[in-house]
């Protein structure tokens, strides 16, 4: 048997209960393939029981990592071999795994807040916890009245209008949000991930400091994840972002959204479908940047015949804080009162007082973690995923990127992110689909192309006589006759392309 904690020792192959071992690796490697229970070195190696997929979990093992970068060469041992700062989908995805190849890991993330701050943040993330999942809930509630004036048309009647009421959507969205942080801590807990809880820091390359007290860790793992902003014009405080829309404590009767990413477009149909009356200010003059130029259009008519007002090439200025409660917006073209204004305008990477700069890794001058192909910053010990490295900045990719990150540094497996073919949604009203290259792409990459396009009025829409549509687009290699992209609006079509994805 060979154990490799820093430096390898070879004693030969040994055969425990029947079962040839061949290699057991500690600390930077190990491999949950092999299940031992002996002592070894003054170790105590437990048999690691499959679990539903096939994989060994650790159960008692109680090995530090090792290391000889101490002084003068001898070993130095760290309190675990990972810890990752951020619990959101990337962070807690990386330690499950990393656990399960045998490393000892610990992840340290704030105290759950709806909002999130400096001090707050919760096991979960954005996307579980202020992102993904509460604003499609809010989307679901918003559908209701459309499926409600649909369902006239196929007999049904009301004798009162139903009526909605905005502080019960919130008081069981919070509530489902809660049962949710709880899941993902318990998914760490039976992981056997040591959860610590509060700001995590890095003081050096294998020092992370989390309330005043320090931990060691042979690696370091960045994935807070980024935060919306707010841009430096006079009256900024007067705005809210996600984050607060999603927490309202009452419904605006007007609300003036400012962005034309698939967030602002989001935001304003979930507002125009309960009730509220939207005017979007969008600075280009298209929404959607960077996806398709046909779908761009289709759902902008969409969102219109709904009612939501654009003001396009138009770009705030100021926000002005009226006597009576109200705000005004004001733009280079216009002013537009409204009780509220929401930014929608991107999001920063999480990289404030986090150590980075002091230990030498590398930002971006928008402040995201420059990495290698492995998810690796130029420091050796320190990698980072997710949001906070503003690569491509979707939950799946992140939950890809933190297994990518495990099998590399700790499974003996090194494996780049696969950034192909990765499908996208935008959950407007109705929603889109897409996966693959854009015509524009494809023409740029392939040259020529077959482009198949068709709109049409679904079936559900001949009996409630409400005007949708639906819009497919599926864009071809002509050289090769195979499809380089799909995109598509209309109800169902998330799950369509998210299937389409999944095959070859």
């Amino acid at each position: 048997m060979a154990i490799t904690a820093g430096m390898s020792k070879c004693v030969g192959a040994a055969c425990v209960r029947g079962i040839v071992v061949k290699e057991v690796i500690l600390g930077r490697h190990r491999y949950p393939h092999t299940p031992v229970c002996t002592n070894f070195y003054g170790v105590r190696l437990s048999v690691r029981p499959w679990n539903s997929r096939g994989v060994y979990m650790r159960q008692d093992l109680k090995v530090k990592a090792m290391s000889t970068n101490g002084e003068n060469g001898y070993y130095k041992e760290y309190d675990y071999d990972l810890i990752a700062i951020g619990a959101g989908s990337g962070g807690v995805r990386a330690a499950r795994f990393a656990s399960q190849f045998g490393a000892n890991v610990a992840v340290c993330e704030m105290p759950f807040a709806p909002i999130s701050s400096d001090e707050a943040g919760g096991v979960g993330g954005t996307c579980v916890l202020r992102g993904c999942v509460p604003k499609k809930l809010l989307v679901y509630g918003a559908n209701f009245p459309h499926d409600f004036e649909s369902s006239r048309g196929f007999g049904w009647s009301f004798e009162t209008e139903p009526k909605h009421d905005w502080k019960t959507l919130i008081t069981n969205k919070n509530a489902e949000l809660n049962r949710l942080t709880g899941v993902y801590k318990s998914l760490l807990q039976k992981s056997e991930v040591d959860l610590i809880e509060g700001r995590g820091k890095i003081v050096d390359a294998h020092t992370v400091e989390v309330k005043g007290k320090q931990y060691t860790t042979q690696h370091i793992l960045v994935s807070v994840g980024g935060r919306a902003t707010v841009p430096n014009i006079p009256g900024k405080e007067n705005a809210i972002t996600s984050d607060e829309a999603l927490n309202l404590s009452e419904r605006p009767n007007k609300i003036c959204i400012v962005g034309g990413g698939y967030i602002a477009l989001e935001f304003a149909g979930i507002f125009a479908g309960l009730g509220t009356e939207v005017h979007v200010f969008v600075r280009q003059p298209k929404v959607l940047r960077g996806f398709d130029e046909e779908i761009r259009d289709f759902i902008a008519a969409q969102l219109q015949a709904q009612g939501i007002v654009f003001h396009f090439g138009e770009s705030p200025t100021a926000i002005e804080k009226r006597n009576d409660g109200t705000f005004c917006l004001v733009t280079d073209s216009g002013k537009e009162v409204s009780d509220l204004v929401m930014f929608a305008t991107g999001r920063a990477p999480n990289t404030k007082n986090l150590g980075l700069e002091e230990v030498g890794v590398k930002l971006d001058k928008r402040g995201a973690i420059e990495v290698d192909s492995f998810s690796r910053t130029n420091v050796d010990s320190i990698w980072a995923i997710g949001d906070v490295t503003n690569r491509i900045n979707l939950t799946p990719v992140a939950l890809m990127e933190g297994m990518a990150m495990a099998k590399t540094a700790f499974g003996n497996e090194p494996t780049k992110p696969d950034y192909r073919f990765i499908a996208s949604a935008v959950f407007t009203q109705p929603p889109i689909g897409t996966v693959g290259y854009t015509e524009e792409q494809a023409v740029e990459k392939f040259g020529d192309v077959d482009v198949y396009t068709s709109t049409f009025r679904p079936m559900k829409a001949t009996l409630s006589g409400l005007p949708e549509k639906t819009f497919m687009k599926i864009i071809v290699d002509a050289s090769s006759d195979k499809v380089v992209g799909i995109h598509m609006c209309g109800d169902e079509t998330p799950e369509i392309l998210q299937l389409k994805s999944s095959s070859p």
